[in-house]
């Protein structure tokens, strides 16, 4: 009998890293940051860490991680709208 892998953390981790890449080319090539704001966070929805284990189980590391990663997306969406 077959078992079926579970594809769904590294799935999480390309579609994330996809996400980082294309907020990284809005803010340094087209300079447009609310955009970039926008696609750091719809990153945060791909978790790259295991999408199974529950916040509070998490490493503080990881957990630091992603509200690190919410404030540069907060960052940028303050700084976009400052510039509009």
């Amino acid at each position: 009998m077959e078992t079926k892998k579970d594809l769904t953390a590294p799935f999480y981790r390309v579609v994330y890293t996809l996400f980082i890449a294309l907020a990284l080319y809005q803010t340094l090539v087209v300079n447009d940051f609310v955009d970039a704001a926008s696609s750091m966070g719809i990153s945060l929805i791909f978790d790259p860490f295991d999408p199974k284990v529950a916040w509070k189980e998490r490493p503080i590391w990881q957990r630091a991680w992603l509200f690190f990663h919410l404030g540069i997306a907060a960052a940028l969406l303050g700084y976009g709208i400052s510039q509009g």
